[in-house]
């Protein structure tokens, strides 16, 4: 049998970051007010929402969102949808900002000081076993990073690292995650997952259960659907942490039944490393981790359920092996470009493709001057065009590159082909907010679909749907808000800087 020793050492204290069950309720209501917690998808710096986060709350001041309003579930369209595709294809995942109003109401419900209480105790519970750890809480920053880059930080700290330590201990890792957990989350669970089932269910009608008011909340902002929670906010990261920890509590009860004591569970968010000596340990812990997800409403993704014996190298992912292992770079530009475009064509989407641009990037804003940039411009769109996950840094690296076109007319050529480039597929107004930010300063006429860059281009649009709002004044301050930072957009450089586009570059990925 292993010896526990390293299995049992806490989470590493660290001193750049820290957990939100380590703030008091005043402190995590701030941290989840914060802009950078309402939306934690990137954008350009010009789209913010930091003002109308805080006139919200002056307006709402802790009360009850319900004198304010009618019933926000009789309406639909009250979040904001942003399609992003997920593969170049017709996969796509709909990040959402939440209505203001509702999310604001959500934040104080949960902030109070007896709900943060209870909500600290239970997730107290859920980590009452040392052999199951969860990675994925939210972490706030002690540094000059942002909350984002630390949690970025965290990930490689205590899941990667952590798991190569694990082959000391082990000899076989199993890993798997949840199909689609964010969609999939049974709006009623999360009570379950506070309360305790039973006493859930016997007070489904009890509007005073925090569970039945986070409950609550979710369906009024999803139209009544009892399935699924919005994703795109630190907020609601948190919540589905609720749900997943319950699930830990309810893995380690059935582990302790079947008496398998050597075994040890890495989870973050909703992918689980397991490490064991005996692969029939393993594999029975898997079996109760199915049978848990199902009574949830969850379940196991298949395609990513897989057993191995060669722990460290099991611990790393693939694309970033294949990346540690070949050539980086070229003294030529383009054949550099060719190598990670090669790259991305067998790892496509990966973490490790999305640092190998940063650090191209890197090398051409040192540059003052390239030959032949048109098939560089060429190459990186179809990157971008075929994984997703680059967008950001690929925008960055094509406003250097239209940069270098001399004629104005050839800028407003190329980005217009660029723009219609990536309308031959569906669900990409995450990118067409990137190309945006990438051309606007070359021209300020090209069009897009995506009501944001509506926005951008002064166009009056309406992203949340308020007829729901009877109070004037909150109705009023939340569709006159400008998230759009005119004076910002007007100070921007036509080519973008490492500093927007930052958390892309995490050399630890």
């Amino acid at each position: 049998m292993a010896s526990n020793q390293l299995s049992s050492t806490p989470e590493a204290v660290s001193p750049t970051r820290k957990s939100v069950l380590d703030l008091n309720f005043d402190e995590v209501r701030n941290f989840f007010l914060k802009a950078e917690s309402y939306c934690n998808l990137d954008f350009p710096p010009y789209i913010r929402f930091d003002e109308l986060i805080n006139k919200v709350v002056e307006i709402l001041n802790k009360n009850s969102l319900s004198g304010y309003s009618s019933k926000p579930r009789d309406h639909d369209g009250l979040n904001y949808t942003i399609l992003n595709n997920k593969d170049g294809r017709y996969a796509w995942r709909p990040f959402q900002l939440i209505h203001p109003a509702l999310y604001v109401s959500l934040v104080h419900q949960l902030t109070t000081e007896p709900a943060w209480q209870l909500l600290r105790n239970r997730f107290s519970e859920f980590s009452s076993n040392p052999n199951i750890t969860c990675l994925s809480l939210p972490v706030v920053s002690l540094s000059t990073e942002k909350d984002k880059a630390e949690q970025i930080s965290h990930w490689w700290q205590e899941v990667e690292q952590r798991s190569i330590e694990m082959s000391l201990e082990y000899e076989y890792l199993l890993e798997t995650d949840i199909t689609d957990c964010y969609g999939a989350i049974y709006t009623h669970s999360i009570a379950w997952a506070i309360h305790g089932k039973t006493e859930a269910k016997a007070k489904r009608t009890d509007k005073s259960l925090l569970g039945n008011q986070i409950d609550s909340h979710i369906q009024d902002m999803r139209h009544g659907q009892t399935n699924g929670i919005p994703q795109g906010s630190v907020l609601m990261d948190f919540i589905a942490e609720i749900v997943l920890g319950f699930a830990d509590l309810e893995l380690a009860k059935k582990i302790n039944s079947a008496e398998i004591v050597d075994y040890r569970i890495l989870r973050y968010r909703d992918d689980y490393r397991i490490f064991v000596n005996n692969p029939q340990d393993g594999e029975q812990i898997l079996k109760f981790l199915t049978e848990i997800t199902i009574d949830l409403g969850l379940k196991l993704n298949p395609g990513k359920t897989k057993a191995s014996s060669d722990v460290v190298r099991s611990s790393i992912k693939n694309d970033k092996m294949a990346w540690i292992a070949r050539k980086h770079t070229e003294k030529s530009i383009q054949k550099h470009l060719f190598i990670i475009h090669d790259h991305a064509s067998q790892y496509q989407n990966s973490g490790s493709l999305a640092v190998a641009l940063n650090d191209y990037f890197k090398r051409i804003s040192r540059l003052r001057n390239i030959d032949q940039v048109m098939p560089l411009i060429a190459i990186v769109t179809d990157i971008a065009f075929r994984n997703p996950r680059t967008y950001a840094i690929c925008a960055a690296i094509l406003s250097k590159l239209i940069n270098f076109l001399v004629e104005d007319s050839a800028k407003q050529a190329i980005s217009e082909k660029i723009r219609k480039k990536f309308d031959c597929i569906p669900n990409t107004g995450y990118m067409q907010i990137w190309i945006q930010r990438a051309t606007h300063l070359v021209s300020d006429q090209i069009q897009f679909d995506e009501p944001i860059c509506k926005l951008v281009l002064g166009e009056d649009i309406q992203i949340w749907n308020c007829d729901w709002i009877s109070n004037n004044s909150l109705k009023k301050a939340i569709l006159n808000t400008k998230i759009i930072d005119k004076a910002k957009l007007a100070d921007m450089d036509p080519v973008m800087s490492i500093s927007e586009i930052e958390l892309f570059s995490s050399q630890n990925y």
